[in-house]
């Protein structure tokens, strides 16, 4: 059952005269109605710190493209062989040498490098998610706070109508001594107390605008109103099992990416067993035309398996490793907490589920009666207006402390959302 507030209610005739109480709203210039939906779509598009994620994943993604290539190669030139002194040949004049030098890595290397810079945009990707699962929780939780604003804001204006017509009353019975001073003073006092709280919801209301505009990226000057007929779904409230979280939870994914990352970081240290390949020509142009020319070609070979350097990266592959263990026992901690919170999430939604159904059905109508009933005696100037306040207030608390265990409903709910990021 979807619980909703019932707060309206005929109010008496006074004196066999229909009072009619006139509610007259100021619009908020060049507002617009916004459902939470085109909220949130706004917000994936506008929001700077999910942009910063594609980005980032963007960034990974060309990296790997260039992950491949080969190293520049290198061409220089200079004298060889070049005596200080005079020499007392022509044939020891040296040499003016060209050179010619490329080095070849080892292209298992080269795909390992591409498949590990592949395997970081995945991880930011996942991190997008996760942060948009974050804001996007609290974009649902400003807005069903700002929509149960709106509904004490309707409550604070019926209240107001209400203490307007026990002045009203009491004003007019003052004159034929059928009404008190003090009594007219202590309504006041309440109508007073209501204005103040009006300013109070209007502030609140103004602080839900401004967060909603930062999580948007637009001015925050910018002003909306909500869609006051949204309805949060209130059912299948229910244990989620591991293979569900697995599933939906970015925090999860991004585990399991990142473990994913590590393999392929191993399998790029593990290449570095494999040999690189250098290659050198040089050419010597003797300064006597009587020498002949030469040339040199040198090919080289790394020789990775060596004691001396192959400690380094076998040490990092057994150093990843722990690594990888630690990330799943860390996956495995974040699954079983979540599966004990949710349990008590459900507990908590259910409890304030019944306890709002209960203020709906019993106790608000209990009070409203009690105060129709004193509200009644009244008029027939058979009870006096401050028994008639206090049958007043027992109501109003019970309809503010509805809205507030609304509220904290609401917020349970998307707390709820948040877990399984829905």
């Amino acid at each position: 059952m979807k619980p909703s507030i019932e707060i309206n209610g005929r109010w008496p005739v006074v004196c066999g005269l229909r009072v009619v109480v006139f509610l007259i709203t100021v619009p908020v210039l060049n507002a617009q109605v916004i459902t939470l939906d085109s909220v949130l779509n706004s917000m994936r598009q506008r929001n700077p710190v999910l942009q910063e994620y594609r980005h980032r994943a963007q960034a990974m993604d060309e990296y790997a493209q260039g992950a491949t290539s080969l190293m520049a190669p290198e061409v220089g030139g200079g004298l060889w062989m070049l005596p200080y002194s005079r020499p007392m040949e022509n044939r020891d004049k040296g040499q003016i040498m060209l050179s010619v030098q490329q080095k070849f890595i080892s292209h298992a290397k080269l795909r390992a490098n591409k498949n590990y810079l592949s395997t970081k945009a995945a991880i930011e990707e996942a991190s997008e998610s996760y942060t948009f699962n974050e804001l996007r929780a609290q974009a649902k939780t400003a807005y069903y706070q700002w929509l149960v604003l709106e509904k004490k804001k309707k409550l604070l204006a019926e209240n107001e109508a209400i203490i307007n017509l026990m002045l009203k009353i009491a004003r007019l019975r003052y004159p034929y001594n059928q009404s008190k001073l003090g009594n007219i003073y202590k309504a006041e006092g309440r109508l007073y107390e209501i204005q103040n709280l009006q300013v109070m919801n209007g502030n609140d209301i103004a602080q839900k605008n401004i967060l909603l505009n930062q999580l948007m990226n637009v001015p925050k000057g910018t002003r909306f109103l909500i869609d006051t007929t949204t309805r949060m779904n209130t059912s299948n409230f229910e244990i989620a099992d591991t293979l569900t979280y697995t599933q939906n939870r970015s925090d999860i994914r991004r585990i399991d990416k990142t473990i994913l990352s590590m393999r392929a970081n191993q399998e790029l240290e593990k290449s570095q067993a494999k040999p690189d390949f250098n290659i050198s020509f040089n050419h010597m142009i003797p300064r006597d035309n009587a020498m002949p020319s030469q040339f040199m070609l040198l090919g080289m070979v790394s020789i990775p398996i060596a004691p001396w350097s192959s400690k380094m990266y076998k040490a990092n592959v057994k150093g990843m490793e722990s690594e990888i263990l630690s990330m799943k026992k860390e996956r495995e901690a974040i699954l079983n907490d979540l599966q004990t919170m949710t349990a008590s999430m459900v507990n908590e939604i259910q409890s304030l589920q019944q306890q709002l159904i209960n203020y709906q059905q019993k106790i608000i109508p209990a009070l409203k009666r009690n105060y129709q009933t004193l509200m009644l005696a009244y008029e027939e100037n058979k009870e006096e207006l401050p028994l008639v306040i206090d049958g007043w207030e027992a109501m109003n608390m019970a309809q503010i402390e509805y809205l507030n265990k609304l509220d904290n409903y609401y917020a349970m709910i998307v707390n709820y959302e948040k877990q399984l990021e829905k």
